[in-house]
């Protein structure tokens, strides 16, 4: 019997989906970002093998550095790589963002993205089996940016709980520690 103790954990019916992005402080095949994509095999290989992981975009052939997207938040930087996954509940999502590993890879970030003051990461709940455009990702995070966190758009810091089971967002707002 499965039974969840987590008070975020999602229903069957509905999986939590991400998207980060970065602006890339140097071009992508300069040095400075060499640490970056060294690291990106071993940190994507442990999140397809994370409790609760479901999906994430990439290529055929597995790398989702390819992929062309937020092109219109690129700014003076040298390019946008995104980041996007599928997840059974914000609570796995979590453990792995905030695990020893990522979070390693997640202090060199300045090195390779710059910051911005805008939000660059966005949580929103998914039907269980969608897998998100990009263009829904961006609709997410334009509207994170424009109205803050909302149930159809939200942070690890200001998350809201799934869809009721008739398809109406959730009241439940919950604050979790963490960057968000």
């Amino acid at each position: 019997m499965d039974v969840r103790t987590d008070r975020y954990a999602s229903p069957v019916d509905h999986h939590i989906a991400q998207v980060n992005i970065g602006r890339l402080a140097s071009p992508a095949d300069s040095e400075q970002l060499a640490g970056f994509f060294a690291q990106l095999d071993p940190v994507n290989a442990a999140a397809d093998a994370a409790p609760g992981f479901v999906w994430r975009l990439q290529t055929e052939e597995g790398n989702a550095t390819a992929i062309v997207a937020f092109e219109w938040d690129q700014g003076d930087s040298h390019g946008v790589l995104v980041n996007m996954s599928v997840w059974e509940s914000i609570e796995q999502l979590a453990a792995f963002v905030y695990g020893d590993l990522h979070r390693a890879v997640l202090r060199s970030r300045r090195a390779w993205f710059q910051t911005v003051a805008e939000a660059t990461t966005c949580l929103w709940w998914v039907p269980a089996g969608h897998r998100p455009s990009i263009e829904e990702a961006e609709e997410r995070l334009v509207l994170l940016r424009d109205r803050g966190p909302t149930p159809a758009a939200f942070t690890f810091r200001h998350s809201f709980g799934p869809p009721a089971t008739d398809g109406r967002p959730s009241n439940c707002r919950v604050a979790q520690s963490g960057s968000g």
